[in-house]
């Protein structure tokens, strides 16, 4: 278990937050293998489904036993129950897809990081006002860099991830950046629901990999 202020200091670092589903166990352990090959060290899991639990708690043994440096974050945390289960199944942080309180609640009774989700300057300034240090701005694809930009003077203490929508492409993700965003997650169009299928796990990494390079890119590493 890593420390929030750690945590804050890591994802900005890395710049991306790959994150990501399956219902099968092997799948979903071979995925985070080919992740931490392409020198990803976070992740976010998606509770998405009725395995949801038993892969991440196998996919947590993993880390322990071979990827002691990877962070696992698990997201779509709806309430305090879900968040309860979680984080007691050894999850690093904790991701909503909207600002829910009770699981805020829950994260602080445990000083573990809690990142909500938020798509109005009202939301930002209520999970500021909560004690939130960093926003997922969701959906990405609805918001635009432009709304990132519109706001960012507004919460100079906040960091920003949009979700949703962000691509490989260099362009779309240095607006991002060039908008006031520490990183961007990405899903399906890094994780793609194809690769999952076809249980390609050599591309996965060779994305990822790409993935790592345009951020640094843009960041100017």
């Amino acid at each position: 278990m890593s420390d929030k202020a750690s945590i804050l200091k890591k994802i900005p670092e890395q710049g991306i937050l790959p994150l990501y589903f399956d219902k099968d166990e092997t799948v979903s352990l071979e995925v985070l293998k080919a992740l931490y090959a392409a020198g990803i060290r976070m992740v976010e899991y998606t509770n998405r489904g009725e395995a949801a639990l038993q892969n991440f708690k196998k996919m947590v043994a993993l880390r322990n036993a071979e990827m002691p440096d990877l962070l696992l974050g698990i997201g779509t945390i709806k309430n305090k129950d879900m968040a309860s289960t979680y984080i007691a199944a050894g999850a690093d942080f904790i991701i909503c897809p909207g600002l829910v309180e009770e699981v805020a609640e829950i994260a602080d009774q445990h000083d573990m990081l809690w990142i909500p989700g938020c798509m109005t300057p009202s939301e930002i300034i209520k999970a500021e006002n909560m004690g939130a240090k960093m926003i997922k701005l969701f959906p990405g694809d609805m918001l635009g860099p432009g709304f990132m930009a519109a706001i960012k003077a507004l919460f100079p203490n906040l960091l920003f991830m949009p979700t949703g929508g962000v691509s490989l492409d260099k362009d779309n993700i240095e607006s991002w950046f060039k908008a006031g965003v520490c990183a961007v997650g990405m899903g399906s169009k890094l994780v793609s629901k194809t690769l999952l299928q076809e249980k390609n796990y050599p591309k996965i990494q060779e994305m990822a990999q790409k993935a790592i390079q345009v951020v640094n890119e843009v960041k100017g590493k």
